[in-house]
C-alpha cells in the first residue's frame, strides 16, 4: 500500500479530532486506498469513483461488504448522510471549475452538521511548475516515464508515456483544471461550508505561492 496514505489518513484524524467521523463517504475514491486506511480505523465508508476499473480495482482490495458506487461527478447518488467526506490525490482536479462547484454543493448536502469535508487541490504554485516543466523524465525501479504538459488557460493536459522494465510501454493522457484558490474559496462558500484551515499537502504548514498541493480542511456549521 503506497505509504502516503498511511500518513494522510493519520492527518486526517488530527484535523478532525474534535468530532471524530463514524460514517465516510471518499470521493473520487480509485483503488481504494484511502478508503482502506478509513476502514482500518473503524469507519464506514462509502467509496464513488467514474472509473469501473478504479472501482473494481477498490472491491478487489477492500471485498464485497463494503458500499460502492459507479457516479459521474456532480451527480452522487449515495444513500444516507455522512459524518464527513474526503478526496485525496487531485481527484477533484479532474473537474471543470462548474462542475467542481456542483460537486462541493452536492457534497455540502449529504453532510451532517458539523460534518467535515477535507479534501486536496492543486495549489498556487502548480501553474508557475507546469509552465517552467512541460516535460519531465525520470526513472525508477528499471521503468521510466515522460511527462509531456501543455497549457491552456488553467487547463493542464499531461500526456505520460511509460516503459517497464520488461519493455511493456503505455501512452494516456489526463486533463486536469488548475482551479484558482479564489473560485475554490466561492464554491465552498456558496455550499455553506466554512474554512477551517488551508494547509500545505496534508501539514500543518501555511501554504505559500510554491505550494503544488492545498489540503482544504472545511466543515457544514452546526445547527
Amino acid at each position: 500500500m503506497d505509504p502516503c496514505y498511511a500518513l494522510w489518513a493519520s492527518f486526517l484524524d488530527q484535523q478532525w479530532a474534535s468530532a471524530p467521523p463514524t460514517r465516510v463517504l471518499d470521493v473520487c475514491c480509485g483503488t481504494g486506498l484511502m478508503t482502506a486506511e478509513l476502514v482500518a480505523r473503524g469507519m464506514t465508508v462509502v467509496g464513488v469513483d467514474a472509473s469501473p476499473a478504479m472501482l473494481a480495482g477498490a472491491r478487489a482490495r477492500l471485498g464485497d461488504d463494503l458500499e460502492l458506487v459507479e457516479c459521474v461527478l456532480p451527480a452522487l447518488p449515495v444513500d444516507g448522510t455522512f459524518d464527513a467526506a474526503v478526496s485525496t490525490l487531485d481527484g477533484l482536479n479532474y473537474l471543470t471549475l462548474p462542475d467542481f462547484t456542483e460537486t462541493v454543493a452536492a457534497v455540502s448536502r449529504v453532510l451532517n452538521s458539523g460534518g467535515w469535508f477535507i479534501f486536496d487541490v492543486h495549489g498556487p504554485g502548480a501553474l508557475d511548475f507546469a509552465r517552467a516543466n512541460p516535460v519531465i523524465r525520470g526513472e525508477q525501479g528499471g521503468s521510466t516515464f515522460t511527462l509531456t504538459s501543455t497549457l491552456t488557460g488553467r487547463t493542464c493536459e499531461v500526456t505520460i508515456d511509460f516503459e517497464g522494465p520488461a519493455g511493456e510501454a503505455f501512452t494516456e493522457t489526463h486533463t486536469q483544471h488548475l482551479h484558482a484558490m479564489s473560485d475554490v474559496e466561492e464554491a465552498l462558500r456558496a455550499a455553506g461550508l466554512e474554512v477551517v484551515a488551508i494547509l500545505d499537502e496534508y501539514t500543518d504548514r501555511p501554504i505559500t505561492h510554491e505550494t503544488l498541493r492545498t489540503t482544504w480542511v472545511t466543515r457544514r456549521p452546526e445547527g
